[in-house]
């Protein structure tokens, strides 16, 4: 089908630039993304670099992380890029979701919800969503 004259939308040059690693997270019970969820990202493997200190997140209106807040010391991006001394090259990273507190303790049976994944920073863009009702969830790598 043709096109009809329509300019493709060209993306935003204000937009800040996305991480290496991104999440996404989907209420499951209204079917709309899940703002103001707290969510942590930290490095477990490989040593020396982790476990690191958490980077920090707080879903956006469309329930995403796409800039994490930093901490001390290296930047998410130095910290993929610093891998090549590393013998197998991939790296365990864990997403914790604070899921308790986006439902209230009283009303979920997760408290918090954590994904823990390989990353091989040759691969490129990692983004992880998050299915979430108050008795389940749900994962997997997007893009």
């Amino acid at each position: 089908m043709e096109n009809a004259g329509l300019a493709s939308p060209q993306p935003s040059s204000t937009a800040p630039p996305k991480d290496p690693i991104t999440c996404h997270v989907l209420d499951q019970t209204t079917g709309l993304p899940a703002p103001s969820l707290s969510v942590s990202l930290t490095l477990l493997r490989p040593r020396p670099l982790g476990p690191s200190t958490p980077f920090k997140g707080i879903t956006n209106k469309d329930g995403r992380i796409t800039k994490w807040q930093g901490q001390e010391g290296p930047s998410l991006q130095d910290m993929l890029d610093n891998l090549d001394e590393h013998p197998s090259g991939r790296m365990v990273w864990v997403l914790k979701f604070e899921t308790g507190q986006y439902w209230g303790e009283a009303n979920t049976f997760f408290p918090e919800v954590e994904v823990r994944f390989f990353v091989n920073p040759k691969e490129g863009h990692y983004h992880v969503p998050l299915l979430l009702s108050p008795w389940s969830y749900t994962t997997y790598r997007g893009s």
